[in-house]
Parts: structure tokens; sequence; C-alpha cells
């Protein structure tokens, strides 16, 4: 049995997603996992040179490039053939040191390169051939942004397809929208809620797009101008699993490195703002002394004042808050630390910085799941609400311009009188008296060319201030209508679907590329345990 050297904890952190109970076993599973990989790395009679062990840091990357490097100059005839094997178990070395409990993990080429002679001597500073750290931290810090951004991309996907669930459980579930903070329309929760996961959409585009230009191997530029020796750039950016090159070589390190955490903190702010949105929606619903969306109470979602019996204070939509705010604000540093300093300046290229900020919006991301799935929903109490009011107003003008040729404006101060009046004499709409409406209505239009009588009779004129009719007659694409409901739910669980599939093959396509490069550098150690047997 030959041992890979990938030993994951991936099945406990699957574990923990969907079976919490069976943390300890999980985790003492993957431990196992982890302990008797060592061992068999250890007792083979072959150098532990494929051995990484997550995480993929700085230093598991530098690993990777200088195994890269050992192999692509070996056969490049860069590096003497006779001597590679030697170098290479050099390298394995320091990787395996750095993957036992405690070992020296560094993070830079300077505090790395030490470990190299330590292991092969002074010989190994030949890898050294045509690289600087310039190139080699704008690779490890593109390899490391493009890991969080599947990650991120994972999370809004999770996140996302909980929201489009609980739409298509609310598709019939009429509501009040609000505009400027004021009760506006009625409309289906569903459709609301699609409206946010449109949004979300549109972040993992930018995720998919930004990915593009993250996943691009400035490995090779040097400092910034390339280098006299015939390095091949191409052969490196497969083994480390980019898709393409950063071109130009004063781009790769001098700027390409610098606007990379820019344009991934812009996606960090869209789902911040979007998180925000959606959580101070439901906050004003805490506002009423008879909410109609409220959290299921218990389980961390909510927590009893210290000193009103009364109050359940929502924690998790706050929490939630905090996280969206977080997350903004970390993604405020890369332009910031970007603004008037001179190209390939180190200011916004921290990876732990960087990445901190990618998991500000992953938490954030995680605790609106846990929001979605903690909403109680109230439809009874939702329609209460709009026929205590006249959110439906607005229908009375439209109907009137399409099927009786009324000019809106006209209808609009029709219906507008109407509403006043229902106001001042504290009535409902569906208690509106027909006689009023008529009164109102001769007195909107007199002395015009247009209709002396209401065109509608009672019946129409009740029927066009129910919200439920309201909602199922519109019309339009994309509105809340039954049909257009159920093709715009099929069309976000087909991107929800594409969109898991990118991220798995962006993953294997690294996963393979990084496998691949494991065989290689094998086959370069193997071969010279062969020449020292002959």
């Amino acid at each position: 049995m030959t041992y890979t050297g990938r030993c994951s904890t991936q099945p406990y952190n699957d574990t923990m997603r969907q079976r919490p109970l069976l943390r300890a076993a999980a985790l003492a599973a993957a431990l196992a996992c982890c302990t008797a990989a060592a061992q068999q790395a250890t007792s083979t009679d072959k150098p532990p040179a494929v051995q990484q062990t997550p995480p993929r840091d700085p230093f598991f990357w530098l690993g990777e490039i200088n195994k890269a490097t050992a192999v692509i100059n070996t056969d490049e005839g860069l590096l003497d053939k006779e001597m590679a094997p030697r170098l290479a178990a050099g390298v394995a070395r320091v990787i395996a040191d750095g993957n036992q409990p405690g070992g020296k993990r560094p993070a830079t080429v300077i505090t790395f390169e030490p470990l190299l002679i330590q292991a092969a001597g002074q010989d190994i500073t030949l890898l050294h051939a045509g690289r600087s750290s310039q190139d080699m931290h704008a690779t490890y810090r593109a390899a490391i942004l493009r890991d969080k951004l599947l990650d991120l991309a994972d999370q809004l996907n999770t996140t996302s397809r909980t929201l489009v669930a609980l739409a298509g459980k609310h598709v019939g579930t009429i509501v009040p929208n609000y505009t400027n903070g004021v009760a506006a329309q009625p409309n289906s929760y569903g459709h609301y809620l699609l409206g946010f996961a449109a949004a979300l959409d549109r972040d993992a585009q930018r995720i998919r797009e930004a990915y593009v230009r993250v996943d691009r191997s400035p490995m090779g530029t040097t400092v910034l101008n390339g280098t006299s020796w015939p390095l091949d750039r191409k052969r490196m950016a497969q083994y480390l699993g980019f898709n393409a090159l950063v071109d130009n070589a004063y781009d790769a390190s001098q700027l390409s490195s610098m606007d990379e955490p820019v344009e991934v903190a812009s996606i960090v702010t869209a789902i911040a703002l979007h998180t925000g949105n959606f959580v101070e929606d439901v906050m004003t619903q805490y506002a009423q002394s008879r909410p109609w969306i409220l959290l299921q109470e218990g389980g961390g979602n909510t927590y009893v004042s210290s000193a009103m019996p009364q109050k359940r204070n929502p924690g998790l939509l706050n929490d939630t808050r905090s996280d969206a705010s977080t997350a903004l604000t970390l993604a405020m540093g890369p332009a910031i630390q970007t603004h008037n300093i001179t190209p390939g300046m180190s200011d916004p290229k921290d990876v732990k910085q960087n990445s901190a900020m990618v998991d500000s919006a992953i938490s954030a991301l995680k605790r609106w799941d846990r929001v979605l799935k903690a909403m109680v929903i109230s439809p009874e109490r939702a329609l209460e609400e709009l026929n205590s009011d006249w959110t439906a107003s607005q229908e009375l003008a439209d109907v009137l311009m399409r099927k009786y040729k009324l000019p809106f404006r006209v209808g609009h101060h029709f219906a507008s009188e109407v509403v006043e009046y229902a106001r001042a004499k504290d009535i409902k709409p569906l208690d509106f008296p027909y006689d009023q409406a008529r009164r109102i209505y001769q007195e909107a239009v007199k002395g015009s060319k247009y209709p002396q009588e209401l065109p509608m009779d009672e019946k129409e004129f009740r029927s066009t201030l129910d919200p439920i009719a309201i909602v199922k007659n519109r019309a339009t694409i994309g509105g809340p209508q039954p049909a257009e409901m159920q093709r715009m739910l099929k069309e976000a669980n087909e991107k929800l679907a594409a969109q898991d599939t990118w991220i798995k093959e962006r993953r294997a396509h690294i996963g393979s590329s990084l496998a691949e490069l494991d065989r290689a550098f094998q086959k370069l150690a193997d071969s010279g345990k062969g020449a020292g047997r002959n």
C-alpha cells in the first residue's frame, strides 16, 4: 500500500455538518487516519517526498513550488540530473518535518531556504535559478486566495440553496413589502426571497469572474521583468493547478497581486451588504407588537432580557448583522492599503488579513443560513396587516387605466382620496363603503371629459383591493404570479446546480494537478535510489 501523503479531516468536517452527535467519533477517526498515515510515511522505504498535510498555507505552497522546480528544471536540463534526486530528498525532508506536530512552517522564501540548506547543503540553492521571493510569494498568495474564493462560493451556494428552498415553500404566502420603510404593496414572500437569491447569484457570478483573474500563475516572472533562465512557466502553472499565466512579468507581482485582494474585497462587500439588508428587514418586525415574522425561540436564536421578562431579543439576527459589519470593515482594508503606494509594495498582500476578510463573509453567510432556517412566518398575520392598511390602493388606479382607459394620474388621485377618507374614518380596505367610493370618484372627475360614474361595480371594486388577487393577477415577466414563480424557482435551482458543479470542477482540477506533481516528484526522488543500488 502506497501512502499518498494527503490525509484530510474532511470526513470529520462533513460529518459535523450533517450529524453533529457524531462529533467525538468523527474526530477520533480523522485523527486516527492522520496518525496512521504519518506512521506509514515513516515506515516505507520511500522518502516522504509527497507528504503534504493541510492546511494549504504559504509553507505548503512554497513546498509545492520547490517540488515543481526540481522536476521541471531537471527535465529541462537546468539542474544536474545526478544531483537532482538528492536535492529532491532535501525538499521532501523539509516538507515532512513541517507537517509534523509543532514543525516549522515558515511563510517566506528567506525563512524557508535555510531549512532546505540544512537538509541538503548549499547545492539546494541551485533550485533558485530564475526565481525570486517576489514571484514565489505572489504565486502562493494567488493560490491561497483561489482556495478561499472556492470556500466562499461553496458557502454562498449553501445559503442560497436554503433561501431558494424557503422561497418554494412560500409562493402563496402574501405579505406586505416596504419602500422607504413604509408598507408599499402586497407580494409573495417567496418572490421577495427569490429577489435576494438573485442578488446572491450576482455575487456568485462575481466570484467566478474574479476566480479567472486570480487563477493565473506569476511563477517564472522573478522580480518584475523575467529572467535569463529559460524557465517553463506553463508547466509550472499546470503543476500548481493554475489555468493560465499572468502574462506580463511586471504585472505579475507589482500590480496584479495588489489588485486581486481589492477585487475580492468588492465581492465580500456585496455579500455583507446583502446579508445586512435582509437582517434589517427582519429586525423591523421586532418593533411591532404583533410581528408576522419572528425567529423560533431558543436554540441560540433568541435570548431573554435580563431586566424585562416579556422581551425575547433576536440574538441570532444581531450576531448576523455584526458578522456582516465585520466583513464590510475588513473589506475596506485592501483598497485603503493599496491607495497611494508605489507598485509592488506589500501593504495589501498579507495572506492572513485577506484570508480573514474572506472568512468573515463566510461567517456572515453561515449565520444568515441559520436565520433562514429559524424563521417562523405567519401568513395569517401578514394578510391581516395587509388588510389593515391600503397597500392595495395602487391597483385601483391601474385597473381604471388598464380596463377603463382612465389616465393613471386621475385614477391615482381618486385612490389617494379614498385612502385619505378611510384613514380619517378608521376604515379598513375590505370594509370601505362602495357608496363613498362612488362619491369620491365623482368629485375627482367632476368637470372633466372622463366618465362621471365609477365604472367598477361593487364586486370589482372589492376584488381590486384583495392582496391575494393582486399578486395572482400580475402579468409581467419576473412578477410573483404562480407561473413566473415556478419558472424563477426552476432557474434558481439550475443556477445553484451549475455553481456547485463549477466549484467541484475547480477543486478537482487543483487536486489532480497537485497529484500529478506528486507523482513526478516521487519519480525524481526514486531515480536517485535506483542509481545508488547500481
